[in-house]
């Protein structure tokens, strides 16, 4: 019986190093893999992901109305699909989401998806709470703060260094604006805002 799993973590924990890894491994044995990015996540560009430690691979771009179910269906009714794989999960919807639990019920295909949990408020994203709620499997991965403390929040900043308290929930970037932190530094950071 497949499953969905979540992969989740802070910013920097190498989420789509493992992605990458895992759809490579798959593909080494002759199996075919189904990779989504979302159209929301231009930094590598359209169809692309890309990790910090530069490994890269094309995608099928995937937008907030498209149905994963469906798409994944159409392509493996034209050739077997082992495994499908999600970059930057926090972006599905949670109908989105519901469909990659019917990729695995019904298609028995696993499902791995990767995202944050939260926001830079400490938000769970809905994509987020829905697979926590849903996935077969949690897995954390971890980074560390620069503390060494393991990192579980993501703070936004400005282009000054200082932290960003309100914005909208999505803003895409990178080191450029996002530190991981733990708990407590993260804290600090706010209230030093």
């Amino acid at each position: 019986m497949a499953k969905v799993y979540f992969y989740y973590s802070a910013m920097n924990a190498g989420k789509s190093t493992v992605l990458l890894q895992s759809s490579y491994n798959y593909q080494e044995r002759g199996m075919r893999t189904l990779v989504f990015a979302p159209a929301v996540d231009t930094r590598a560009g359209l169809g692309r992901i890309r990790s910090r430690i530069g490994l890269e691979a094309e995608a099928e771009v995937l937008s907030a109305t498209d149905n994963l179910f469906n798409r994944t269906r159409r392509e493996h009714s034209l050739s077997p699909v082992a495994c499908v794989l999600v970059d930057e999960a926090q972006f599905l919807t949670p109908a989105q989401v519901s469909q990659a639990t019917d990729i695995a019920d019904e298609l028995d295909i696993p499902v791995l998806c990767y995202g944050l949990r939260t926001d830079f408020q400490g938000n769970l994203f809905p994509g987020s709470a829905a697979l926590l709620a849903l996935a077969d499997d949690l897995i954390e991965l971890k980074t560390i703060c620069h503390c060494g403390r393991k990192a579980t929040m993501n703070l936004r900043t400005g282009a000054d260094g200082k932290a960003i308290r309100e914005g909208a929930q999505v803003e895409i970037g990178g080191n450029e604006r996002y530190v991981p932190m733990c708990r407590r530094h993260y804290k600090a950071a706010l209230a030093g805002a």
